[in-house]
Order: structure tokens, then C-alpha cells, then sequence
């Protein structure tokens, strides 16, 4: 039988790489070795944090499914920073790790146009350098246009504890062995990269007294735009913040030759930003402690989850090191700590659409493409099923820009940079972070969702309302001229605002930093208003020079994202290009200047000099 599209695994990338072909009306295949692990959290059981819960928004505004399922499946949640400033306020859940699981499974094998094998794939099925589906190990073949794959974390993959090394796959999973051999042979360059996952305790035997609780938020928050049923927030579970200790440092010290880390057992590269608990402590010999939070994995579980405390010591060290912290002197170890290595590509052998350049209508996304994350690898799986279909399609791709979504910045940074190690997105990597806000990622990706053919027309009918409610409010704050009277006066005060003057409209003086969008109605505004509503008028307000000048470069600098690169141009022909410069565009083929001037080794000057012969040839 002929798919449209094969995907070939079924985590957070594989399910929405799924669910995005199908709802836009292509057949899809999914192979995955089993489906009680769709959408599985092996490490923490969480969704969001900086930068990737704003990812989880834009995923939601484009039509994709992790939103819903984190809001239908949380446990707790949080606004992180919420006394910062906007640009880096983003909503954190902690999940319910088998119900997230469950959900999603629900969903693709409910969603028309899917169907499900469970199976590994052996190899690509190629002829004559035309892919045309893919072969399982029990010899089957499937046939399809396009095949994405999101193997996560199982290409080659090992585990890892102290000395010992395994052919290995999380949840006790096997390792995919075809496909690597195959790739490589394709011409991609593969290579090692590591992750790891703390220990688990039993709950009851952890002296949580001794800890710091972390409750969730007293005010409801959702990541979907949809805004499910209201969940009750005095029955969110709790999360704990303890400390490693001196006795923690001194076992790990002792015993750091043990750690598959340092005692040469590893090869790949691992995380910068969530390193081992060996590894802070060797890095950051300067610390006196270092903090771990505890957090439940699922209300159908008795676990609790060791965040920050990932090691690959072998099991009777972890029993000493666990017992050396705060709380946990009598904790019960229910699933011992690992580390897993596994094969990823270089993710500059894709183009912006995730398609391969070696191998044409064959996309990657997630771990593979050398990422870290949930939500990193979602978004990947929705964009390269997006892609897939629009090509499929015969319709132009959707490319995001770095202005546009956190996802352009991660998709732009992987097949523009690469990465040597697990790439994780931060809000440091975005430099037009203000415009990149948690608030509005409805505002910059809804059109493009809809325009693709993927967010449902109810949801796009309540977008469109939302607009037009946001210029209705603005203009009225605008007509709410207010004067200097004694009743005015006292208001204000009252909200410890100084006494105006002059007459004022609402909406300047909304520009004041202890004057809120809901205070309108202290000054006669008697309309009812959505919350989400007013929180997006008083950021635009308060905001508003700094957001302006930030569109001003963002204008700037999308005229080189609008110059494009002829896909057939021969850099060895261009003069005064330097050799590093002309060996690296070969390599990557941007498609855009502004594409070029962020690959490391090419030199303003030589974007000068592009830019001069683009310009040429264009003439």
C-alpha cells in the first residue's frame, strides 16, 4: 500500500510529525516499536520553562497537539519569571508522565488518516537514488513519498553505568542498529552525543520537611490557546527544592573514576546545559551546593523525580549519594540513574525545511538532528510534517524566521551552525526575544497555522476575534480621556500613581509602570475585557519603544533574509571570497544572505562580497 508519508518513531517529535500530515488531510503511516511509549518522558516529567514554553506556544498556534495534551495531562503550573519583564516570562507544567503518554496515543490512533505498525525499521528503502519507503526488520516493505524520521535518542544507542555498557534503548526499549550504517553510507555524517536521567524515589520514603515546597500558581495558566476546562488549583502537587551537601561532593569525589563519564567508558558528547552531578561538580569545584528539586512523575505513581541529579555512577554509589542529601537519608531508590549514547546526524546536511539535501523528500527531526528537549523535538516533528505535506502539495514550504518563532531560531541555528553537543534552546539564542513573547505567539503564527491548512477553523474564528478585540480596547483606553479632579487625583493615589496635570488618555497613561490595563475600570470603564486581552494591550503600551525598535531591526535585517542564494551558484567562482568562507557555503548552501552571514567561518567581508555578486547576477 502507498502512504503520502512514512514517520518512523513515535516520541514527541514522531507524534506531531503524525498528526500535522493527517489533519492536513494526507495518509500517513507511523512505525513505531510500540506504541505504549508514544510521546514517553524517560527523563523529566515536565513540559515548558524558558524559552521552550514559548515553544510549546507557537506549537499549539500552528495547529500542533503538545499544548493541549500538556494542559489535559498537568499536575502543576507555573509562570516562570513572572516578575521579569516579558521577553523571558515563560509557563512551565509539571506533567502527569503516563497520562501524557496515554493522551497522545489516544489522539493518533483516533485521528483520521493514520495508521500505526508496530515494527522497527531495518533500513531506507532506496532505488536508484529515489526514496520509496522503508524496509522492517521482519523484511516488509512500506511505500511513501516522503519518510520523516524521529528516532529520538535509539540510533546505535547504549546505556550506560559505571563501567558497564549495554546495547540499550530507554524503558528497557531495543537500540535501532539499520539505520545508521545506511545513513552514513547516504553520505551523513554521524556522531555521538549523550544524555542521561537521574535516579527515582519512593515518595514515602522521603523527608520532605527537611525541603523547600515549590506549590504551583494560585491563578490558572494553560499553554493552549483553547483554554480547556478549568482545572482545580488546590489540588496541584507540590514540588520540593533540596541541596546536595558536603558528605554528596565527597562520595562523588571518592568515586569519580567510577562515573561512565570519567573513566573513559564514554565517547559522545553531552549536555552543556544540564550536565551530571559529577560533571557540575568537577566544573564547578566552586560551589558549595547544589540544588536538586524533587518532582512527582504521575498520579498513578508512587516516584518521585530527582531533577539536577543525573549520574552514571554505578548503583551502590548512587545509594550513597542519594542518602547523602537533605530529605533523602532513608530514601528508597526505585529506578536507578543511567546515561544513553546514541548517533546523530549533522544537522547542516538538512535544508530549512528539514528535508535532507543528500537525499531528497527524506526529513529529520528531534534528538537526531542533535537536539535536547521535549519540546525542541516537537516542534521539529510538526515542522517537518508540515513541510513534507506542503511539498507533497506541490505548495511553497513554511520557513520561520528568526523574528517570526523560537522555532525559526532553533531550526535556523541547527542546519545554519550545527552543534557539537545537545542543543538547547534559550532565550539567550534569540535576538529578537521581545518579540518572541509567551503573550502573543498566537498574534505572529495563527495566519501561518491557517494558511498551511492545519489550525481548525474555530480556533482561528476566536484568533480573529481576539484581534479585533485588542484594536476595540486600545481605541477605547484611547477616548478615556482623564482630567486632573479631585476624584482622579484620589485614584490615583490610591494606586500609588502621581497626580496628573494636564488631561491624560487612558492608554498613556497605561505607559506608567504601577498602572495597570484592569485599572481602567477604577476610572469608569465598564467593559468586560478578557484577561488575555488587556495582558497583550499593556505589554504593546508599556512596550512600546523598545518593541518598536526591535521591529526596526528585525525589518533591517529580513532585507538579507529576502536576498536569495541561486540553489546551482558556485562559490569557487566568486573572487575575494576567503577559502574557509567559500568551503563552508558549499557545504551548508544557504538559501538566503542573511542564512550565510550566520555560518561560523564567513566574515561580514565576505557577505560584502556576496552580496555584491548577488546583486550582479540579478541586475
Amino acid at each position: 500500500m502507498m502512504y503520502d508519508i512514512i514517520v518512523i518513531g513515535a516520541g514527541h517529535a514522531g507524534s506531531e510529525a503524525v498528526l500535522a500530515p493527517a489533519r492536513m488531510g494526507l495518509k500517513v503511516l507511523l512505525v513505531t516499536g510500540s506504541m505504549k511509549f508514544v510521546a514517553a518522558m524517560p527523563c523529566n516529567p515536565s513540559i515548558g520553562g524558558p524559552a521552550k514554553g514559548i515553544v510549546v506556544r507557537e506549537i499549539d498556534a500552528l495547529g500542533g497537539e503538545m499544548a493541549r495534551n500538556a494542559d489535559a495531562t498537568q499536575i502543576q503550573m507555573r509562570l516562570l519569571n513572572h516578575s521579569k519583564g516579558p521577553a523571558v516570562q515563560a509557563l512551565r507544567a509539571q506533567s502527569d508522565k503516563i497520562k501524557y503518554s496515554r493522551r497522545m496515543r489516544e489522539v493518533i490512533l483516533s485521528q483520521p488518516n493514520v495508521e500505526v505498525v508496530e515494527a522497527y525499521v531495518d533500513k531506507l528503502w532506496i532505488e536508484n537514488d529515489i526514496l520509496k519507503g522503508v524496509l522492517l526488520e521482519n523484511g516488509i516493505r512500506y511505500e511513501g513519498k516522503a519518510v520523516i524520521v524521529t528516532t529520538g535518542t535509539f540510533m546505535q544507542s547504549q546505556l550506560l553505568v559505571g563501567h558497564s555498557k549495554t546495547p540499550g534503548a530507554p524503558h528497557d526499549q531495543k537500540p535501532s542498529m539499520g539505520l545508521s550504517p545506511q545513513l552514513e553510507a547516504l553520505g551523513f555524517p554521524l556522531f555521538r552525543l549523550k544524555t542521561g536521567t537521574p535516579p527515582r524515589l519512593r515518595t514515602d520514603s522521603i523527608d520532605f520537611s527537611k525541603t523547600e515546597k515549590h506549590p504551583g500558581d494560585a491563578v490558572h495558566r494553560y499553554f493552549s490557546f483553547d483554554k480547556p476546562t478549568p482545572y482545580a488549583i488546590d489540588q496541584q502537587y507540590d514540588c520540593y527544592l533540596t541541596y546536595t551537601s558536603p558528605s554528596t561532593h565527597t562520595i562523588i569525589e571518592l568515586n569519580l573514576n567510577q562515573s561512565a563519564m570519567y573513566s573513559g567508558v564514554v565517547e559522545g558528547v553531552g549536555p552543556r546545559y544540564c550536565p551530571s552531578i559529577e560533571d557540575k561538580l568537577v566544573r564547578f569545584k566552586d560551589k558549595e551546593r547544589h540544588q536538586i528539586f524533587l518532582e512527582p512523575e504521575s498520579a498513578e505513581l508512587d516516584e518521585i523525580y530527582v531533577q539536577g541529579f543525573s549520574t552514571s555512577m554505578p548503583r551502590d554509589v548512587q545509594e550513597k549519594m542519594v542518602r547523602s542529601i537533605p530529605g533523602l537519608e532513608n530514601a528508597v531508590i526505585t529506578k536507578y540513574a543511567y546515561a544513553i549514547e546514541y548517533d546523530a546526524i549533522d544537522a547542516r546536511q538538512l535544508w530549512p525545511t528539514l528535508e535532507s539535501k543528500p537525499v531528497k523528500n527524506l526529513y529529520f527531526a528531534g534528538q537526531i538532528n542533535g537536539t535536547s528537549g521535549y519540546e525542541e523535538a516537537a516542534c521539529q516533528g510538526l515542522m517537518a510534517g508540515i513541510n513534507a505535506t506542503l511539498k507533497i502539495q506541490g505548495k511553497a514550504p513554511l520557513i520561520l524566521k528568526r523574528h517570526e518563532a523560537y522555532i525559526g531560531v532553533l531550526i535556523d541555528d541547527l542546519v545554519t551552525k550545527g552543534t557539537l553537543e545537545p542543543y538547547r534552546l534559550l532565550t539567550s539564542r534569540a535576538e529578537h526575544r521581545l518579540l518572541l513573547r509567551h503573550d502573543n505567539a498566537d498574534m505572529r503564527l495563527m495566519e501561518k497555522g491557517y494558511e498551511v491548512g492545519l489550525l481548525e477553523e474555530e480556533k482561528y474564528r476566536l484568533f480573529l476575534q481576539k484581534k479585533q478585540e485588542i484594536d476595540s480596547v486600545k481605541q477605547s483606553f484611547e477616548t478615556l480621556v482623564l482630567y486632573p479632579k479631585k476624584d482622579t487625583i484620589e485614584k490615583l493615589q490610591q494606586l500609588n500613581s502621581a497626580p496628573i496635570k494636564d488631561k491624560v488618555t487612558f492608554l498613556d497613561l497605561l505607559k506608567r509602570p504601577e498602572i495597570k490595563a484592569e485599572h481602567a475600570q477604577v476610572f469608569g470603564f465598564d467593559q468586560l475585557i478578557n484577561k488575555d486581552v488587556l495582558e497583550q494591550i499593556e505589554i504593546d503600551v508599556k512596550y512600546e519603544g523598545y518593541i518598536h525598535k526591535a521591529v526596526k531591526l528585525a525589518e533591517k535585517l529580513d532585507k538579507q533574509e529576502n536576498m536569495q542564494i541561486p540553489s546551482h551558484i558556485q562559490y569557487e567562482s566568486i573572487h575575494n571570497i576567503a577559502h574557509e568562507a567559500r568551503d563552508k557555503l558549499s557545504r551548508v548552501r544557504p538559501l538566503t544572505l542573511g542564512q550565510a552571514s550566520r555560518i561560523s567561518g564567513v566574515n561580514p567581508n565576505d557577505i560584502a562580497v556576496l552580496s555584491v555578486y548577488l546583486k550582479s547576477i540579478q541586475a
